[in-house]
């Protein structure tokens, strides 16, 4: 058996964890720059709230009804999101991080010492709400896509309490013929689009099909489905996630950049930023390109890129803030209101396996890079950073309707008065 732990509006319950006056009523959280609703409550939903529309659009709706509106807290959920899994992987032997709120259990081999599934799934619940004071559903089935099934049954079906356990037969036949086939993991809008096309309106009418019946079009994806909708498992989760060939690190701005050193600071943040995920998983970067750019909305639209080389390639904050800072102003162009700008690292090679060069000094600083990691680690994002950044970042993401960081920074922890 598998089971898929979900937290309920995961951004908005985070954002109430401190502030219990704020449970049940209506909450959204915004994008990067207060930009467009990302996450909403049942509450805000009630009222007419719609996901991924501009917040402009909904902010008088908002007012009139009384929606509280945040800006996104990422530092805050990331912590919770690490505490609510610690909590999560004590219920199973095996434990699959699937996103910030969602997490997979394998129960293989494990299934016969517990004996009521259900009872099992409620004191994760009680636990994961006692810690963390995050409200979550759990769905148990014999694969991912049933467990993901029974997930959204937990959640969106009232009279569940949360949690649903599909390993009944005749009960799993019944909700199927409730559940469309828009509701199944892995099936997209096109598809369901598609399928309804066909008169395949229901889960069950699905699950029923052949390879031989399934309408033409289809990819092999839609067969591996039908067969997990069936019990028989065909997908799993990988143990070892690959490196990533590229990283990235972009932002849009909270304020327009006008002068050289403000853009210097911007591509110095996302340097650093990309550094710290090359280091994690132990890459070295041989190109570095650096890009800005007003927006495309724009009378003129510009925009700059600058592509730098390392030889030896390097993971090292130091170098790419060099590098940044000697070929400014081929991006800097007076006049220029810059509204995008990021770094890629690109050309990634392993550092386990590096190759020096004979004639070239090796440039790292292994041991002061690993310092600054783990300060930053342990005492939260940018406590120690290089001056090249800014301190008063004045181009900073617009966050202006941003709670405190309650878990991650010393001057944020919420006082208690006895």
């Amino acid at each position: 058996m598998f089971a898929l732990v979900d937290a309920n509006s995961f951004y908005c319950s985070a954002e109430q964890v401190f502030r219990p006056h704020w449970r049940g009523k209506p909450m959204i959280v915004l994008s990067n720059n207060d930009g467009c609703i990302v996450a909403a409550n049942k509450q805000a939903i009630a009222l007419g709230i719609k996901k991924f529309q501009p917040y402009f659009k909904a902010k008088q709706l908002c007012e009139k009804s009384g929606i509280i509106a945040c800006s996104s807290n990422y530092e805050l959920y990331a912590d919770l999101s690490h505490k609510m899994m610690q909590v999560i992987a004590r219920f199973a032997p095996e434990q699959h991080i699937y996103s910030i709120d969602e997490s997979f259990l394998s129960f293989k081999h494990c299934t016969q010492a517990i004996p009521d599934l259900a009872a099992h799934a409620q004191n994760i619940r009680r636990a994961v709400w006692k810690e963390t004071r995050l409200p979550v559903c759990v769905g148990f089935g014999k694969t991912l896509t049933l467990a993901k099934v029974a997930n959204h049954i937990a959640k969106k079906w009232p009279g569940f309490n949360g949690v649903c356990v599909l390993d009944d037969e005749s009960l799993t036949k019944q909700l199927f013929t409730q559940l469309s086939p828009a509701d199944v993991w892995g099936i997209g809008r096109k598809t369901a689009k598609k399928l309804q096309q066909n008169s395949i309106c229901s889960v069950y009418q699905l699950s029923t099909l052949t390879i031989n019946q399934l309408p033409a079009g289809f990819n092999v994806e839609l067969q591996r489905t039908i067969k997990e909708l069936n019990g028989e498992v065909c997908k799993t989760w990988d143990t070892v996630r690959a490196d990533k060939l590229q990283i990235f690190s972009t932002r849009s701005m909270g304020k327009r950049i006008r002068h050289r050193e403000h853009l210097n600071q911007a591509l110095a943040k996302h340097a650093s930023i990309a550094a710290v995920k090359a280091r994690q998983q132990q890459s070295l970067c041989a190109t570095l390109m650096v890009f800005a750019a007003n927006s495309p909305f724009d009378e003129t639209p510009c925009s700059y890129k600058i592509l730098c080389h390392f030889n030896p390639p390097t993971n090292n904050t130091t170098q790419l803030l060099k590098a940044i800072k000697d070929n400014i102003n081929q991006l800097f162009k007076p006049g220029v209101a810059y509204y995008k700008v990021g770094v890629g690292l690109l050309n990634l090679s392993s550092e386990k396996n590096q190759q020096w060069d004979l004639f070239v000094p090796p440039q790292e600083n292994t041991p002061l890079m690993s310092v600054l990691d783990q300060i930053n680690q342990r005492y939260g994002s940018d406590c120690a950073f290089f001056a090249a950044q800014g301190i008063n970042q004045v181009w900073g993401m617009r966050r202006e309707l941003l709670t405190p960081q309650y878990t991650t920074n010393w001057q944020h922890i919420p006082p208690i008065l006895c």
